[in-house]
This record gives C-alpha cells, sequence and structure tokens, in this order.
C-alpha cells in the first residue's frame, strides 16, 4: 500500500461535502461600550437655528448610538454580545460572579448593561434612559473625584475573562471628551498603560472615539498613546481614530455611529495558507473570505412549555426498516448512486479517492483580458483572497505585485482552484478589484485585493430554448429612452448597498423588537428601495409619456403588419392547425430533491400531492410509506422540520 501524501485526509477524517458558509460571514464578537460621564459630557452644544444641527449632548449622542448599535447588531449579528460601562458616575455597580451587583468593586464605574447577547430587558432599560430621558436611578450622575482608568480597564479585563472568555473578537469601545483624564497624577497614568498591556495580552482591542468641541482637538499624546495600540499603518488597515465633533453642522450621532461601524468585527476565513502558485517555482500562500453573504432572519423554532422554564426542542431523524420497522443505524448502510436502472455502491474510501484531487491550491494557468471575460460566466459567487505570511515570507509583497500588475494591464488571470479538503475542483477567473479611495473602483464598500470568480465548466452550460427574434425597437425610441435613463442614474452613477437596507428584513425583526419590548406595532414598513415617483415625475415625467406615444404607435404598426401577413399565408394555403402541447408528466415524488420537499412543506403544497408521489417521496428518504395520505404527509412535513 502505497504511503498516504501530505495533502490527503486519513481514514477516520470526514468527507467535506458542502460548507454552511453562513459561519464564514463573521466571528462571533463581545463588545463593551465604556461611556464616560462627566461635566463636559453632559453639556449640550450652543443653540443654533440651522435644521441639522447637533443638539444632543456629547453623553446623550453616546447613548443613543449604542442603542442604536444594540438594535443593529440583534439584527445583523443575533449571537454577538454587547454590554454598556458608564464610568465617572457617582454611583458604583458591577456584576460580580456571585451575582452580587451592589458591591462597589470599582469606584465610580457602572455596569449599565452586562456583557451578554441583548435581551429586551436591556433594550427597553436603554431605551428608557436615551428616549424618555429617565434617569430615576441616578446613574448620569457625575462624580466629584475622575474615575482611575486603570480601575476602568480592570473591571473591563473581568468582564472580559467572565463573560465572553471563548470569544473570537473582543473590543473594548472608549467614548470622551477628555483627552488626559490623568493630569498631574503620573502614577495612575502608569497604572492605566499596565492595565491597558494586560487587556492587549488577553486578545481584547481598545478603540477609542473621542469627541471634541468646535474650539478644541483631541491630544492622544497626552495619556491615549500609551493605552490604544495602533498599527504603524493605520491608513492602511482602517485602524486609525477617528474623531466626533460635538457642535458642528453635522450630527454627533451620526459622526458616532459612523465611526462604530467603521470597525467592523474582522471576517473569519472561508479558507486560510491555501499555495498561491502564481508560476512555476514561486508560490504564496493566502486566506479567503466571504465578504459578501446575504443576511436572513434567524429560522424560528419550536419551544417546549411544559416543563419549568421553556426550552427548545431539537428534531431527531432515524432510518426504519419499511419491512420490520426496525431502527438501522448508520454502520448498516451504504451511499449508493444511480446509474442508468442500476445503483452503484462505494465504499468509504472509494468515495474519498473520488474526491481526491490533490492538495488545497490556486493555481494560475494563464491570463486574459479582462473583457474577455462575460458577465454571465459566474456560476457561485466570488471569494475574495488576502495574502497570508503563515507559509510563505513575503508573500504579501508578491501579491501586492501581481494585484498591480492585473489593474495596470486590465487583465485577468485563470486559475484551477481547490480551496478546501475533498472540494471540488474549480476553474476561476482573479479580477483585481480597485481600492476603496480609487474614483474608478465603482465598489468602495468592497475592499482591493483579489477575487475568485468561479467559471462554469462545459458541463455546467444550458442550452436555451428556441426563442423567436425579438422585435427591434425604432431608433427614435432608443434615442427618447436614453434621454429617460440618463437623467435618472443613481448618486455616482452607481448602486451602492450601504444605503439600502433589506425591508423585509428590517420589517420583520421591526415587529419582532415592538412584540418583545411591547411597544406598538408599525403599520407600514421603512423602504428605502421605493421609487421616489414625484422626483421622476419631475425630471422625466414629459419624456415618459412621449415614449409610450412613440411605443403605441410603433406596436399598432407591427400588428398591421402581422394581420397582412396572416391574410397572405390563409390565401396561399390552408391554415395550420394548432399543435397541442403534450401535458408533461409529473417527476412524482421520486424525482423531488431535498430542498423541493422542504419548500414544498413550507407552502403546503405536501397536501395536494398524490399518494403514490408521497409515498415515492418518503421511499426515497428511508421512512414508512404505510397509512393514510395525512399521515403520509405529516411524515414528510416532521422529516423536514428535522432537516431544516
Amino acid at each position: 500500500m502505497s504511503e498516504r501524501e501530505p495533502w490527503q485526509r486519513g481514514d477516520d477524517d470526514e468527507v467535506d461535502e458542502e460548507v454552511d458558509e453562513t459561519n464564514y460571514k463573521t466571528q462571533k464578537d463581545a463588545v463593551l461600550l465604556a461611556i464616560e460621564v462627566s461635566e463636559s459630557m453632559l453639556t449640550p452644544p450652543p443653540a443654533s437655528s440651522k435644521k441639522k444641527a447637533d443638539r444632543d449632548s456629547p453623553l446623550a449622542a453616546a447613548l443613543k448610538c449604542a442603542y442604536h448599535l444594540m438594535q443593529q447588531r440583534i439584527i445583523s449579528n443575533p449571537k454577538d454580545m454587547m454590554g454598556v460601562l458608564l464610568f465617572g458616575t457617582e454611583k458604583s455597580k458591577y456584576q460580580g460572579e456571585d451575582g452580587d451587583t451592589n458591591v462597589p468593586v470599582y469606584p465610580h464605574c457602572y455596569l449599565f448593561t452586562d456583557l451578554d447577547i441583548p435581551a429586551a430587558e436591556d433594550v427597553k432599560a436603554l431605551k428608557s434612559l436615551v428616549e424618555d430621558d429617565e434617569d430615576e436611578e441616578g446613574v448620569l450622575v457625575p462624580s466629584k473625584d475622575p474615575a482611575a482608568m486603570a480601575n476602568v480597564l480592570f473591571c473591563a479585563n473581568q468582564i472580559f475573562t467572565t463573560k465572553a472568555a471563548n470569544f473570537g473578537s473582543r473590543r473594548l469601545f472608549i467614548i470622551t471628551d477628555n483627552d488626559n483624564p490623568h493630569t498631574a497624577d503620573k502614577q495612575a497614568k502608569s497604572a492605566a498603560a499596565v492595565r491597558a498591556k494586560d487587556l492587549y495580552d488577553l486578545g481584547v482591542v481598545i478603540e477609542l472615539f473621542p469627541i471634541t468641541r468646535l474650539d478644541s482637538d483631541f491630544d492622544m499624546s497626552k495619556f491615549y498613546d500609551d493605552i490604544i495600540y495602533r498599527d504603524s499603518a493605520a491608513e492602511a488597515n482602517m485602524s486609525e481614530v477617528l474623531t466626533s465633533k460635538s457642535g458642528g453642522g453635522l450630527s454627533l450621532l451620526n459622526s458616532l455611529i459612523a465611526n462604530i461601524n467603521s470597525k467592523q468585527t474582522a471576517k473569519r476565513a472561508l479558507f486560510s495558507g491555501v499555495a498561491f502558485e502564481i508560476a512555476p517555482g514561486l508560490t504564496i500562500s493566502v486566506k479567503g473570505y466571504n465578504v459578501i453573504s446575504r443576511q436572513k432572519e434567524e429560522r424560528s423554532c419550536y419551544i417546549w412549555l411544559d416543563g419549568e422554564i421553556p426550552q427548545i426542542a431539537t428534531g431527531e431523524t432515524t432510518k426504519v426498516s419499511e419491512d420490520t420497522a426496525r431502527t438501522i443505524e448508520k454502520a448498516e448502510t451504504k451511499k449508493a448512486y444511480k446509474f442508468g436502472g442500476e445503483y452503484v455502491y462505494l465504499t468509504p474510501e472509494e468515495q474519498k479517492s473520488l474526491r481526491d484531487f490533490g492538495p488545497n491550491t490556486i493555481r494560475i494557468i494563464g491570463f486574459k483580458p479582462r473583457s474577455s471575460l462575460p458577465f454571465w460566466a459566474s456560476v457561485h459567487k466570488s471569494s475574495f483572497i488576502f495574502p497570508s505570511e503563515e507559509h510563505y515570507v513575503g508573500s504579501t509583497r508578491v501579491f501586492t505585485a501581481l494585484w498591480k500588475k492585473l489593474l495596470k494591464d486590465d487583465k485577468v488571470a485563470i486559475a484551477w482552484a481547490i480551496t478546501r479538503s475533498n472540494a471540488k475542483p474549480a476553474l476561476v477567473a482573479i479580477i483585481p478589484s480597485r481600492d476603496r479611495s480609487d474614483e474608478e473602483s465603482g465598489t468602495p464598500f468592497l475592499p482591493a485585493g483579489l477575487w475568485l470568480y468561479p467559471l462554469p465548466f462545459v458541463d455546467d452550460i444550458r442550452n436555451p430554448p428556441d426563442m423567436p427574434d425579438p422585435v427591434q425597437a425604432s431608433d427614435a425610441l432608443v434615442d427618447k429612452m436614453q434621454i429617460i435613463t440618463e437623467n435618472l442614474w443613481l448618486p455616482n452613477r452607481m448602486y451602492n448597498p450601504s444605503k439600502y437596507p433589506n425591508p423585509q428584513l428590517q420589517w420583520h425583526y421591526k415587529i419582532l423588537q415592538a412584540l418583545a419590548l411591547q411597544e406598538e406595532v408599525p403599520e407600514t414598513p421603512e423602504d428605502l428601495t421605493i421609487p421616489k415617483y414625484n422626483a421622476i415625475a419631475k425630471r422625466v415625467g414629459g419624456h415618459i409619456r412621449d415614449w409610450r406615444t412613440l411605443v403605441d404607435e410603433e406596436v399598432a404598426h407591427v400588428k398591421k403588419l402581422s394581420a397582412v401577413k396572416r391574410e397572405l399565408a390563409d390565401d396561399d394555403g390552408e391554415k395550420p392547425r394548432k399543435r397541442v402541447k403534450a401535458e408533461g408528466k409529473s417527476a412524482g415524488g421520486a424525482g423531488m430533491s431535498d430542498a423541493q420537499v422542504k419548500t414544498a412543506s413550507e407552502t403546503g403544497k405536501l397536501n395536494k400531492m398524490t399518494v403514490a408521489e408521497l409515498k415515492d417521496a418518503l421511499a426515497c428518504r428511508g421512512l414508512p410509506i404505510l397509512g393514510r395520505k395525512a399521515d403520509l404527509v405529516e411524515r414528510l412535513e416532521e422529516w423536514a422540520d428535522g432537516n431544516a
């Protein structure tokens, strides 16, 4: 027996058939907002007659930002943790391991919302503090003595250690307008630097969101240069400190929200350490990411309410013998593929050998002009790749040189790609994307780098049905439509997804939020994708009416020509009979895929299937086929729920 190659998996390794890419959108994130409470933070900006003038005090804007961020993360990252720590308060509160919340372990630190997945009560409490301006407990009363930053950082350390010990991303956001909390106390400043180092050793990233006034600047060198560990290439990796200005023309709240949203948690790699062979003997290593992935609402679940506390009911699937109704274990089954009318059985070793196409690699096999890549060629969504120094030192330099060369020559690379163990090989085009700041990029919301654009094989191409030649529009119609389209461009002549929240997703969570917080249920959703009809009518209303008149005239002309042709055909001979289209025979339950069965279960179409089709669908999934139609439907629905 030949020795196994390093890239080949062992006998006990499981086959990686499909990867749930939702797990690779981002890693679990824990964010603790530390907001300073002081007299200056409570001071509102000067009054202004401008409509968009800032009217919130820095503290109010920071709390509103926290409330907005909490709502946003419930929708986009429902498994992430978030907490709010107020420091500089007269009162002190900390949730210790023993559950005692009244012991002032850290003076002038008030843990308003403990670090956890936001619950309805947390959202209610923060909302009452922000919108209703209710501070019955005197939480927002500043202390006479400032809070020691060493205590604030040590308190954050304890919170992260006890609440989010195993999270891949842990971040502390400090919102303050004081650039030097320890003006004359060098010992306190040194102690804070030590606590900050402890946090970084723990893997916690500290981000600062300073607030400035119109006539002042935030001087990092006074204190926070020793607290915030910044990369020397801050501008390149978006780690620079962004300042929010109070009392300016723009809202302080919007500025804070924009700055915090810019600090997105790092994406979890879809694959890492993959060899990228640019030429024979020239190999670097790269990581791959899912930068764009459709956001869906959390799936509904079944709850068991007969116990002491509600519990999530989990489904299980059991294979049963049709003849004896005996439970069949996994070891007793074999995987088979249908070929013609026969079943071909494969052992696990044979299955693995069928999937073994060599080591994980991306190998360039040639280059093509970018114009030769048709828009229809992608069979799956693209993956973003970025250099990694894990296995090959200097990968970043070589990767950057390739990226710049492809951009300069307007070319794409064609490559053979196997990015995961036992994954199917793919033919991809490697397309460069421009920098966000480049005006010609067209995609300022996407990072600069290289993208793996999956290309179809010959087996993936389907012949289209025979279609009649379309009626060609006249030059007058084309010219008139050109005027209309040129006056209806989107801003910057591009679609920017950051401007358009998913209305269905937002409406779904808006209803859930209203029910969970016992608020009034909104009547209409907010949909930014609805066209602005009044603006369209003002811009091109007259042109659209003229175009419609031209269309009606041309349609009437085409109908007249068609009638003349039919009359000539009738004069030449007998009118041909209409061909009756034979009714296609249904594929039946045996031909339904798992996805089709689940869709039929969700839409209630299982009841419309015949008993024979239901039995075929059950038999293909190893389920009993005995019983009435209602029993068969129920059995398939249970299977669909258990395999959701």
